[in-house]
């Protein structure tokens, strides 16, 4: 019991924590699998594919953690029981049920948007793209499946984050590891058959299906807030939600060209075999990084409640002490896979070479640290409904396309790992700090309250409830 409680475990960590790892543990079998069963150009059309369906971040831009919140801040003032029913604040009712109602028609237009664009849009690259060697790669069906797949799992996420948003934090954590075991053992089945370019949709349909069958068992709660009245103007999207949410779709938006532009560069410029040497490293990288995230995201339900409730003292103690739990997790797996990654060249060098080198492996996994510190700051500051990272974020992204661009070419593998390094733990991870550093003096000190006008339930403001004024930029 010890051990837990030093490190911060509870359900929903613990729950979370099987999830990424089994993540973990199926991205490793399945680069086994494709070191076994794809060649080095169809590898790197794997991870291509993979990062081209990343852009659905593009379409759903962001908008899973205002749901959260939202549904995080109203459910602070009610009750839900566990046959579906909710009592308690008559308002915070109808507007918990208004934000349901309003985020499946974004998500119902997001998925079909995301399909109409996102499934030309590969066709169009990898046809322009087309190396010698990768012409008999059959690319076509695998990509407008996963595209297909993903709409339908695009639809589902806001039931998800509202969940998890109304106290469900366990639930949905528990939802995920299933996930990860039914999507991994679909994929690895496509991989085993000879079909390894469908393993990609194999895991978006196991999430899908396996996400049906959870909300079916939501179904009470969920169908009773889609159908509770919620009269007109209860939650002003324009006024309460837009401003927040457009702020945090472009900060949402950037994440993808400070990571996986790399791999759709390097497949254009450099060829499918370095795309997926990057690709596989990245991936290892960014399984790490989620892993260790698992303290700071499940506390972002507590984060916004305690900020509905103004214990700023209290929220600040919990933040600090989920945060280097999580740093310590990261660092410890971190030191452990650059290890691994060393002895690759004389224990599996057929595998080593599908890889980067461990000097440019390292570069990604300080780098990915990085990435870890700033979104562990940028969950806790979103709790307050604003996005400081605005500035920071388009400046960071900008400054790797434009670093990429000019490197990848000429460096391939090495100058898009050193780009990757230099700008998030040069210049991503220090502004964010400070950005952190001047918003946290801000809610300790309590006296940056905005004075909007408050509704009757608890210190909920009716325009937006942004407790704390905090500056964009450094």
């Amino acid at each position: 019991m010890k051990a837990p409680r030093f490190l911060g475990l509870d359900g929903a960590i613990g729950y979370t924590i099987l999830s990424r790892a089994m993540n973990m543990a199926g991205s490793a079998v399945t680069v086994l699998l494709i070191v076994r069963f794809l060649s080095p150009v169809e590898q790197g059309y794997y991870y291509t594919l993979l990062s081209l369906i990343s852009l659905q971040m593009v379409f759903e831009m962001g908008f899973s953690f205002v749901i959260q919140q939202l549904a995080a801040h109203e459910s602070a003032h009610l009750e839900l029981h566990a046959g579906g029913s909710i009592s308690g604040n008559p308002e915070a009712h109808a507007r918990l049920a208004a934000a349901l109602q309003l985020s499946l028609r974004w998500y119902t237009v997001a998925a079909l948007a995301m399909g109409a664009i996102l499934a030309p849009l590969g066709v169009l690259f990898f046809t322009r793209h087309e190396s010698v060697g990768s012409a008999q790669v059959a690319w076509q069906a695998p990509w407008l499946l996963a595209v297909t797949a993903l709409m339908a799992l695009l639809w589902c996420t806001p039931f998800y984050s509202f969940l998890e948003g109304c106290g469900q934090v366990r639930a949905v954590a528990a939802l995920r590891f299933a996930q990860s075991l039914g999507g991994s053992l679909l994929a690895w089945a496509a991989m085993l058959a000879g079909h390894g370019l469908y393993a990609p949709s194999m895991v978006i349909l196991g999430h899908v299906t396996i996400g049906l069958v959870f909300l079916a068992s939501r179904r009470r709660l969920l169908t009773g807030l889609l159908r509770h009245p919620a009269k007109a103007g209860i939650l002003n999207w324009g006024r309460e939600v837009w401003p927040y949410q457009w702020r945090i779709a472009v900060s949402w938006m950037c994440s993808y060209f400070t990571v996986q532009i790399f791999i759709p560069i390097l497949f254009a410029v450099r060829g499918a075999v370095e795309a997926g040497q990057m690709g596989m490293s990245l991936s290892i990288a960014g399984y790490m990084t989620i892993l260790a995230l698992a303290w700071t995201s499940t506390k972002a339900t507590p984060f916004g409640r305690m900020v509905a409730r103004r214990e700023f003292q209290a929220l600040d103690r919990l933040f600090l002490t989920t945060f280097w739990q999580s740093f310590a997790v990261y660092t410890a797996i971190a030191a452990a896979v650059i290890a691994a990654v060393a002895l690759l060249p004389s224990l599996a060098p057929h595998l080593a070479a599908r890889m980067l080198p461990v000097g440019l492996f390292a570069l990604l996994i300080l780098g990915a640290g990085a990435n870890h510190v700033v979104q562990s700051l940028a969950i806790l500051l979103r709790c307050f409904k604003q996005e400081p990272f605005l500035i920071q974020s388009l400046a960071v992204a900008s400054l790797t396309l434009l670093l990429a661009a000019l490197t990848a070419a000429r460096w391939g593998d090495a100058g898009t790992a050193l780009v990757y390094f230099a700008v998030t733990a040069g210049i991503a991870l220090p502004s964010a700090l400070l950005i952190f550093a001047r918003a946290r003096r801000a809610y300790l000190a309590g006296g940056a309250i905005t004075a909007s006008k408050a509704v009757d339930h608890g210190s909920q403001c009716s325009e937006g409830f942004l407790p704390i004024r905090i500056s964009e930029g450094s």
